[in-house]
Formats: structure tokens, sequence, C-alpha cells
């Protein structure tokens, strides 16, 4: 599971359920104090779940995308 590292809204999710990524593949990106933050994704497989939508607000350690 792919957790937040800080709050903030998603602005952008660049993958889907079912899409293949790689290791340090960019799946989302957050905004936080005006600053675009780039997601990556910590090892490579298949996206199982997108957790949040885009404009969602979230905390620090919630649970973003799910890769099995």
């Amino acid at each position: 599971m792919i957790k937040a590292e800080m709050a903030g809204t998603v602005w952008k999710v660049l993958v889907k359920e079912g899409d293949t990524v790689e290791e340090g593949q960019e799946v989302m990106i957050l905004e936080s104090m005006k600053m675009e933050i780039p997601v990556e994704a910590e090892e490579a497989g298949v996206v199982k779940r997108v957790v949040v939508n885009e404009g969602d607000f979230i905390d620090v350690d919630a649970d973003l995308v799910e890769i099995e």
C-alpha cells in the first residue's frame, strides 16, 4: 500500500485499477502549500485499488494506492 507522506489535496491521479507500474513510477500528484508533490510506487506491480479521488483532502499516512 502506498501511503501519503504529508497532508494535502489529491491534485491528479495518474494510474487506474489494472495498470502495471514500475518501481519509482509516479502514481499521483498531491498539492500542499501550493507545491506539487509526486507520489511514486515503492515497488513494481499491478494497481489493485486506487483509494482516493482527485480533489480529496488526505492526512499523513492515508492509504492512496494498493499495489499487488
